[in-house]
């Protein structure tokens, strides 16, 4: 990083996520605050091959703080996986005059960036923004919050439903590969059991769960599950199982979907995603690149895109124990 940073091109990638919004705001404020160019990047790396930029000032950013998904789209690109096609998206950004890049998204995004910067040498800064709140580096990460939220206002609607017909829910929510969702809504909402993919507490320690419920009483029951096959059974396949073995619940299955990825930003992730852009834009002004910025204890915290990419945030056991107690 040579030459000083003039113009800041800023993309969001892969799966969209509550506050990505605020995180484009804040970065082109931030920009304008430093008196350096913003160019946005439409549809991800894909728009970067293309070459689909529109030059970004505060008029353009008004008004978003409070909207979910992305006003710069998301886009999969398997063209950016080729060595060709990044060389066609370092091209465009040259010819634009850009000489720094801000990537948004989740580890697919940062193996993009990370790719960039040893290709071409091209200073790259990501900001975490993912629902799943799986990026190593960062307690936090944007549109977590907002998720959790929406998760747990819907865990407690379904249970006014359940309690009125006396059912069993399993409840699928997102996470992918990461059961931080599952665990904290699953507290958040006083769910009887709680299936995430880095504990597998077993069938047989359901069932027991769902027994012991039985016995002190309870007429229904909420047990939250992570998505994927790493909890051993899909939720509907867990449905059948208990009610082959036990007739008499009255079952249902509910997958919350992509509704968790909605909907207006809480005031954390707006925070959050603004912190975030500031320290990104900074970074590259410091002649920083190859890193992410992240909040660890409510500081802002610099992890190497690599670190990033490779390593897993851990669940935090103490919440399994509380979620194990809590569930009695």
């Amino acid at each position: 990083m040579n030459e000083p940073i003039k113009k800041i091109a800023l993309l969001t990638s892969g799966g969209d996520a509550p506050g990505m919004n605020a995180a484009v705001r804040s970065v082109v404020r931030a920009c304008t605050y430093y008196r350096i160019e913003c160019v946005g990047v439409y549809r991800g790396y894909e728009g970067l091959i293309e070459g689909d930029f529109e030059a970004l000032s505060g008029r353009h950013v008004s008004n978003i703080i409070n909207k979910g998904g992305t006003i710069l789209k998301s886009a999969r690109s398997m063209e950016f996986k080729t060595v060709e096609g990044r060389a066609k998206a370092h091209k465009n950004l040259v010819d634009a005059g850009v000489n720094a890049l801000v990537v948004v998204g989740g580890d697919g995004t940062f193996t993009g960036g990370l790719k960039f910067i040893q290709e071409f040498n091209f200073p790259v800064v990501g900001i975490p923004g993912t629902i799943d709140n799986d990026i190593y580096g960062t307690d936090y990460t944007i549109g977590y919050d907002t998720a959790l939220n929406t998760v747990v206002e819907v865990i407690d609607k379904i249970r006014d439903t359940a309690g009125s017909h006396n059912r069993l829910f399993f409840i699928e929510v997102m996470g992918r590969d990461a059961g931080f969702i599952a665990l904290n809504a699953g507290i958040g909402s006083g769910a009887e059991e709680v299936l995430i993919p880095e504990k597998d507490i077993g069938l047989d320690k359901l069932e027991e769960s769902l027994k012991n419920g039985r016995d002190k009483g309870k007429t229904s029951s909420i047990v939250v599950v992570t998505e994927g096959k790493k909890i051993g059974k899909s939720v509907f396949e867990l449905g059948d199982y208990i009610k082959e073995k036990y007739p008499a619940y009255d079952i249902r299955v509910s997958v919350l979907g992509h509704m968790q990825r909605g909907g207006t930003p809480s005031c954390f992730d707006r925070v959050l995603a603004s912190r975030l852009g500031v320290a990104a834009v900074e970074c590259l002004l410091d002649r920083v690149s190859g890193v992410m910025v992240g909040v660890i204890n409510n500081e802002i915290v610099l992890t190497g895109l690599n670190k990033a990419i490779k390593l897993n945030n851990e669940i935090d056991k103490e919440l399994l124990r509380v979620a194990e107690i809590t569930s009695v």
